[in-house]
């Protein structure tokens, strides 16, 4: 169970963090302060750094080209705009950028601002081991669901990449199993809530207060940030011919970039994939 929490974290990290990752010297601190959790030995922790050095490069180009892009996108997309749009925009832009820098800061501090003892955070840890065989046990409902063609496909779409709605959309399950499917997330999310109750319980009325403020703060925060994306045009004041300009732009971007985020998260997922290979030898 704990390869696998750690693989899913890998997963977590390396997926989400393509941003980071053109960043090399964050990218890469940020995963080796997640392994050392894992107690590696020194030929698991020597493995792994070939496979991140064999990586590396892929990675890079994919982001590369990712990049490429959604900045030729971007090019047209100003050339479209007056001079005060242009500025508008980057004044925009800057606005979303301090918004997401104190959203990641809020989500960092939600621990620290609860204050969790050692107990509590003891007591916290053995609920998770607790429950992890329960969820675990649950998931195995799924197994066997799938026919061979349909696990064929799921492997084919995710070594491309694909989102997981689109990977679930070409599996085409049947009633059946999804119906399955339904009763399974059902049994693990009953188990979830149980867990989530017990670790309510840990926590004293002020924790609880405390975290739920946290929660009413970051729905707000969502809600702010959406309404801004919304307003984004508006403000722009563009006008018919511009917004139409601007749409066919998207029209022929849309699939490039979507084909190129697909071979960044297919290389993000090999190398995930490698690593999680090498830890459990």
């Amino acid at each position: 169970m704990k390869t696998l929490s750690v693989a899913l974290a890998l997963a977590a990290l390396l997926l989400f963090g393509a941003k980071l990752a053109a960043d090399e010297p964050k990218a890469e601190g940020g995963l080796a302060e997640r392994l050392q959790d894992l107690n590696l030995t020194e030929d698991q922790e020597t493995k792994i750094a070939d496979i991140v050095k064999e990586c590396r490069t892929k990675n890079a180009e994919a982001i590369k080209e990712l990049a490429s892009v959604v900045k030729e996108e971007m090019d047209k997309v100003r050339a479209v705009l007056t001079p005060e749009q242009r500025e508008k925009l980057q004044t925009l832009k800057e606005e979303r950028r301090e918004a997401r820098e104190d959203c990641l800061a809020h989500r960092l501090a939600h621990l620290r601002d609860v204050d969790l003892t050692d107990d509590e955070m003891e007591k916290i840890a053995d609920i998770r081991k607790e429950f992890r065989p329960r969820i675990a046990k649950a998931m195995k409902g799924l197994e066997g669901l799938l026919n061979e063609e349909q696990r064929k496909a799921r492997e084919e779409g995710l070594k491309a990449g694909k989102r997981r709605k689109e990977v679930l959309e070409s599996l085409k399950l049947t009633d059946e199993q999804k119906e399955k499917v339904a009763t399974v997330a059902k049994e693990v999310g009953s188990v979830v809530r149980e867990e989530m109750e017990k670790i309510r319980d840990v926590l004293s009325a002020g924790q609880k207060e405390k975290l739920q403020e946290l929660k009413e703060e970051r729905k707000e925060r969502v809600r702010d940030r959406l309404a801004h994306r919304i307003a984004n045009f508006k403000d722009l004041d563009l006008t018919d011919e511009q917004k139409t300009k601007l749409m066919e732009i998207r029209k022929e971007y849309r699939p490039r970039i979507h084909e190129a985020g697909n071979k960044l998260r297919a290389a993000f997922r090999e190398e995930v994939e490698m690593i999680v290979a090498a830890i459990k030898g």
